[in-house]
């Protein structure tokens, strides 16, 4: 297993790079869960699939799949796709996989944080996440990166950095009871700053509307690049999220950087409302932990979009709003192209695309 460090990042010197800088690979996690996933995850899985070939197209991807799933997987996903027999409760890798910090001297270290299914026995998504709690272990050590453990439960799609000190989240996940209620806010900043290396906080309120991850900030808001944030803006005064971004929005317009900047804010359209229809509710498990009810408002949104080499991958979930914010994100990435993958079924789970993948930043040596 990889080796497990006593120190911190900060201590050693190791920083998380903003999603904007060269990555090595991505990794993604097989979708069964049939509690989660309708129609036995087939259509799930096959969107999961289309992203993977999106992403493939500039980074290599590696899978993990549970044991008694590999062949199936191994049939659907491509040949240049590495599959990796490597089991997890459920397939949001952005959560349960490694988050992972470079030096300037080109090395790279893992971070495995604490999972607790987004909220545990309080409110969690399920009651068993052994398997997932493990996954960060198992990625570091497959890319042979040495691992820091960090005390602090935590999902990486709670936290976007952009590489140069800064860190943006949300108070309605990093301080919901749910997490860490023995910390202070205070606390859980000096955590951050000291495994992730970063100087500045910037704590948006909430999240997205009835996103049950507790509002992570990767379903609001998306760093571009150092300086520049896109934010789910919804413009109609009448729906929940209209106050949520609004509040955002004079957040990030009073807020400077680690480095000093005042922030660009590019608006995203809001797809829907969307809601979860009759039908896409009928095949799924009940659960006591899961809402997949009809009716269920779906927290949808562009933000939830990766940032992989030369490559942005955007979901596409309404066709009155998708055109709109791949333009708008194409004129923000200039030197990328800007690839919509349909992803309604990764939605109807509870994410999207960056809450599926987890990127492993390129390094030079072995550290």
């Amino acid at each position: 297993m990889a080796t497990q460090l006593s120190t911190t990042p900060k201590r050693d010197a190791f920083r998380m790079p903003g999603e904007h800088e060269p990555q090595e690979q991505v990794w993604m996690a097989w979708p069964v869960r049939e509690d989660n996933w309708r129609e036995q995850g087939i259509p799930a899985q096959n969107e999961f699939v289309a992203v993977a070939k999106a992403i493939a197209q500039t980074t290599p991807v590696t899978f993990i799949v549970g044991p008694e799933h590999i062949k199936q997987a191994r049939h659907a996903i491509p040949d240049h796709i590495r599959v990796l027999e490597i089991p997890s409760n459920d397939s949001w890798m952005r959560d349960i996989g490694a988050t992972y910090v470079v030096n300037d001297k080109g090395l790279r270290r893992g971070v495995s944080w604490q999972f607790n299914a987004w909220g545990g026995e309080l409110d969690g998504l399920y009651d068993n996440w052994e398997l997932d709690n493990e996954v960060a272990s198992h990625m570091a050590d497959i890319t042979e990166d040495a691992c820091y453990h960090a005390p602090l439960i935590l999902e990486g799609g709670s936290i976007h950095v952009d590489g140069e000190g800064t860190l943006y989240t949300t108070e309605e996940c990093l301080l919901h009871p749910s997490r860490n209620p023995s910390l202070s806010k205070a606390q859980i900043e000096d955590l951050l700053k000291e495994y992730l290396n970063v100087s500045t906080i910037i704590w948006l309120k909430n999240g997205l509307y009835n996103d049950e991850t507790n509002g992570h900030i990767d379903n609001i808001l998306h760093v571009i690049r150092p300086g520049v944030v896109a934010l789910t803006y919804c413009e109609d005064p009448s729906d929940p999220q209209y106050e949520i971004s609004q509040q955002a929005y004079d957040v990030l317009q009073n807020s400077l950087d680690a480095q000093g900047r005042q922030l660009e804010i590019i608006k995203l359209p809001m797809p829907g409302p969307l809601f979860v229809q009759p039908e896409e509710a009928q095949s799924v498990q009940a659960s006591e932990f899961m809402d997949r009810q009809a009716g269920e408002r779906l927290a949808a949104s562009y933000a939830n979009f990766l940032i992989t080499n030369q490559s942005v991958i955007v979901p596409l979930l309404d066709s009155s709003t998708d055109s709109q914010a791949l333009a708008i994100l194409q004129e923000a990435f200039v030197n990328h192209k800007v690839i919509g993958v349909p992803t309604r079924n990764i939605l109807l789970g509870g994410g999207n695309i960056h809450c599926i993948t987890q990127q492993v930043p390129q390094k030079i040596s072995q550290s």
